[in-house]
């Protein structure tokens, strides 16, 4: 179809759907499981008599931004930013005040797409002096870099165990190691026994990164315990090596990344850590046995060898942008906070090597077109309402979610409005319409105060919340809402729950749809829930702007202590 047709068939969709959203359908009653009836406090509709969401503007909104004609919203595309055109649109219909830039409702994000551009090289010079070429695919994969097309690197090599510095734990690999001008080897993941959350956060590249630029590395080497290597065969990674990392442009218009001192140089096989083993004071297997057990206590050393890097990257600038509106607080003085609700507006765009005849469209319905129209719809119970919030309230549909949290990560950095002021994010990602749902699942809310607030929140409208249920996949890191959480704000993931069906609708939808061209409009989407979903997060919303305490940390959080220290906003009292 052509780009003409295209636009306008979005341009007619949009007009179309502007009018249900002003005059939106109300929610139809519902018969409710007897476990929530009882469960729902009988002053429920008084508390919520002023916001009564709309199934069909919900609708209405996901059947635009899910249509063939956004393409998969794929940041960076037209298709996407036809959608935050749609957005943009809509937060003008409500009278949302811009909160973008130039008192606009965009934020412009300036990405920068990289990838490998062919394969490296690598060589190795053992104790002998006698240099050795590693073999592409074989032994090593190389890492594409976003701020330099052209790098190398010679160092000698240190071995830094897990490379996890973590002084609640009274945990430093680096405890005894000289890494001060040397590439440092390490192993991916983190022990067992941290807990999972905790876990992911130390088995991030950034924070490993970071600690080695700390402490004076050019470079890492990261290499696969062996149960990692279980998980992820190297070798499942040579297909990876065309795909485009993506990342924001800073400043000085170059990739934005973390501890650019010390970047990510290669991924090293099994066998090529045997090769930078040889003749090491510890051997490999015996690394790799120690790495297993719970502490993963594996003690760094020196490595007799040095290795000469050389990589070569493609870079390419493209463009996206966030989409920002505000409804200003009534209260003088708690007006200047925010609380933000997010949601990504990014999907994966088109299907590659199709097969003749298959929908090659990921239209993302569930993901996150439910989450943006939800939004949309909190927004709409907001404005309409008789009694403003007392704190200011972000409505954020962000890019890049899928391309590793970028548009989030670009405003958390670069915030529209002041960092300080920042009180808490709620973030919208994913939530599974596809059935009744009956409680709530909010990742990371018993680590602050937020979580209290959800809690209140959906007791007024008789919804339970529940605990995670996956922590095994450790949530709380892995949404946008954690970029807001790496600038020391309360945030949570809020998503329905596994009750009342809803473990098996998750885990169905998981299977067959998610990140697939199946996510679109055929599903059985229960609009009735989404406007159930759209009320809880109203209700949570009104619950943080207007409670007199600012959120903050729990005492003795991890993330807490680690990002808002004593005398940040959020830090716990």
């Amino acid at each position: 179809m052509s780009f003409s047709r295209r636009a306008a068939l979005a341009s007619a969709a949009l007009l179309m759907i502007a009018q249900p959203v002003l005059a939106a359908a109300p929610v139809q009653p519902a018969a409710k499981p007897a476990a929530a009836a009882k469960a729902a406090p009988k002053a429920a509709k008084k508390a919520i008599s002023d916001f009564t969401p709309s199934p069909d503007a919900i609708k209405a909104h996901m059947t635009f931004l899910a249509d063939d004609a956004m393409e998969g919203r794929e940041a960076g595309t037209r298709g996407y930013d036809i959608a935050a055109n749609y957005v943009a649109a809509q937060y003008a219909l409500l009278g949302l005040k811009p909160a973008g830039d130039n008192g606009t409702y965009k934020q412009r994000v300036p990405l920068l797409a990289y990838r490998p551009a062919g394969e490296g090289a690598m060589t190795l010079t053992g104790a002998d002096g006698a240099p050795v070429a590693l073999k592409y695919g074989e032994d090593y994969l190389p890492g594409a870099q976003a701020q330099a097309a052209d790098l190398s690197v010679e160092a000698p090599l240190v071995f830094v165990g897990y490379g996890i510095v973590d002084p609640s734990r009274g945990r430093d690999d680096y405890a005894g190691l000289d890494v001060k001008g040397k590439i440092v080897v390490m192993l991916s993941g983190a022990p067992s026994s941290i807990q999972t959350e905790e876990r992911a956060h130390f088995s991030n590249m950034n924070t490993k990164r970071a600690e080695a630029a700390k402490r004076g590395a050019v470079g890492v080497i990261s290499m696969s315990s062996a149960s990692g290597e279980k998980r992820r065969p190297f070798a499942a990674g040579i297909g990876g090596m065309k795909a485009w990392r993506v990342t924001w442009r800073n400043a000085q218009d170059v990739g934005a990344i973390r501890a650019p001192s010390a970047p990510s140089l290669v991924s090293i096989s099994q066998a090529g850590a045997a090769k930078l083993f040889a003749g090491a004071p510890v051997a490999l297997d015996a690394v790799m046995a120690e790495a297993e057990k719970p502490a993963g206590a594996v003690k760094g050393f020196a490595l007799p060898s040095k290795v000469a890097v050389t990589l070569k990257t493609e870079i390419e600038k493209r463009e996206s942008s966030n989409v920002v509106g505000m409804i200003e607080g009534s209260d003088p003085t708690l007006k200047a906070q925010t609380v933000i609700l997010s949601a990504h507006l990014d999907h994966i765009g088109i299907r590659e090597n199709a097969k003749p005849g298959e929908d090659r469209i990921n239209n993302g319905a569930l993901d996150n077109a439910s989450g943006v129209a939800t939004l949309l719809e909190v927004a709409r119970g907001f404005k309409n309402s008789k009694v403003r919030p007392k704190r200011s309230i972000i409505l954020l549909c962000v890019t890049g979610e899928e391309k590793g949290l970028i548009g989030s990560d670009y405003f958390a950095n670069n915030p529209t409005v002041a960092k300080a002021n920042i009180a808490a994010d709620v973030n919208l990602d994913m939530p599974v319409l596809l059935y009744p749902f009956t409680d709530v699942i909010a990742f990371g809310a018993d680590r602050s105060t937020v979580g209290e607030a959800v809690k209140h929140a959906g007791a007024r409208v008789g919804v339970a919340l529940s605990g995670d249920p996956l922590p095994e996949e450790g949530l709380f890191t892995r949404s946008d809402h954690y970029r807001f959480v790496e600038q020391g704000i309360p945030a949570v993931f809020l998503m329905t729950g596994f009750q009342n069906g809803g473990e098996k609708a998750f885990t169905t939808f998981l299977k067959t749809n998610y990140h697939h061209p199946g996510d679109d409009l055929s599903q059985p989407i229960d609009y009735q829930a989404a406007a159930k979903f759209a009320l809880v997060n109203y209700e949570i919303a009104r619950e943080l702007a207007n409670t007199p305490a600012r959120p903050v940390w729990n005492k003795g959080d991890f993330f807490g202590n680690t990002f808002a220290p004593a005398g940040h906003p959020s830090a716990a009292r």
